[in-house]
């Protein structure tokens, strides 16, 4: 290709990409799910979704009215991990455990106080609502923990050793504060990212066909390669300028914090958006109807980023068949990539092979795209 075929190109690629653009700015659908959509989701998220249980409701019956067993009862009424309802039978409490307004039952039997001093072990039951695992995990090991430190308590101010135990001091790297947050707002922007390069690019070309400008673009010199750049480039700073809204609401508005830099966030984001766009202009090809291409585009790109990125669900824990479809979805590398880019800083030894992955799979959907895309009018 000579310099001046070169700058011809060039100069259709520009004019194709203004043309988009101009009907970008002109579709309030697009800047809509382009600014509007992302901040709502990321307040969903961020304020609506919480895997803390900071506080959970629970019934602590005391059958034992004697001092001691109250005052483990006040124990429990003191931590900030439970919201207690206080009873003496527990036939008043159970009905409230299985309507689900009570997430566990703590019972301090009538006989406490004589096997406390008997130095015996004080059974201390703990019921627990399993439909739930996690909370009820949760209300079990905590309610051990009360009963731990009124035990030590209880032992040291009658004189008495308390019986040795082993000793911990946990630990917690990048997110010592074990903030659900933390992890579900950069997870959350992996999917507003998805959401903005499958579902819009997924209306474009079979938007030119609804409309029957296609014809008018297959009648040009423009080549496929040339079609398809201009119809990226501007989503492309489309997406770019979502996830630059996404870190600003993510640091300032949900203090997030941020560790790595602009510049990694950057190739990263370039990295992810390039398959993102490429799976929405392969479906707007292939189908050639907008409502089929929105419908296509939310079931093959939000729904797997959502449930199959590792954004709320752990990969390790899927069945192998799942671990291995979701080598394949893009969300899942840009997912861990930005909670080790907010987190942990620039560790280029992990983002590197999520990038490289990312890039491999938008070459794969551009590849594909470029075939479906035909060079004349059948």
């Amino acid at each position: 290709m000579t310099r001046q075929e070169s700058l011809r190109s060039v100069w259709r690629i520009i004019t194709m990409a203004r043309k988009e653009t101009l009907q970008i700015v002109r579709d309030p659908s697009s800047i809509l799910i382009a600014f509007v959509l992302p901040l709502l989701l990321l307040f969903m998220f961020g304020f609506g979704i919480s895997l803390d249980a900071n506080t959970v409701r629970i019934g602590v019956v005391v059958e034992d009215a004697r001092p001691d067993a109250r005052s483990l009862a006040q124990s429990f009424q003191a931590s900030r991990y439970f919201d207690v309802t206080l009873a003496f039978d527990r036939r008043a409490v159970e009905e409230e455990l299985v309507a689900g307004r009570l997430r566990g039952i703590v019972v301090i039997p009538s006989d406490f106080t004589e096997r406390l001093r008997r130095q015996n072990p004080s059974a201390v039951q703990i019921i627990t609502d399993g439909s739930q695992p996690n909370t009820a995990q949760f209300v079990a090991n905590y309610a051990r923990g009360v009963y731990a430190v009124w035990q030590d308590k209880y032992l040291r101010d009658e004189g008495r050793n308390p019986p040795p135990s082993i000793e911990s001091q946990p630990r917690f790297w990048f997110n010592a504060e074990l903030t659900s947050r933390y992890n579900l707002v950069p997870g959350s922007t992996a999917v507003v990212m998805t959401i903005i390069g499958t579902l819009l690019t997924a209306l474009v070309i079979a938007r030119e066909w609804e409309r029957g400008t296609m014809e008018a673009v297959l009648a040009t010199p423009i080549s496929r390669i040339e079609l398809l750049l201009s119809k990226i480039a501007p989503y492309f700073a489309l997406g770019m300028g979502s996830l630059i809204l996404c870190a600003v609401a993510a640091v300032f508005i949900f203090g997030v914090p941020f560790r790595g830099s602009v510049f990694a966030l950057g190739v990263v984001a370039a990295a992810f958006l390039l398959p993102a766009l490429g799976q929405g202009l392969l479906i707007s090809a292939v189908t050639k109807n907008q409502f089929v291409a929105s419908q296509l585009a939310l079931f093959t790109g939000f729904l797997p980023a959502t449930l199959l990125s590792g954004f709320v669900f752990e990969i390790s824990s899927m069945p192998e068949l799942i671990r291995v479809i979701t080598m394949f979805i893009p969300a899942r590398y840009f997912v861990t990539s930005l909670q080790t880019l907010f987190l942990a800083g620039d560790t280029w030894i992990l983002l590197l092979p999520a990038i490289r992955n990312m890039v491999a799979v938008g070459v794969l959907f551009l590849t594909l795209t470029y075939f479906a895309t035909p060079k004349r009018i059948d």
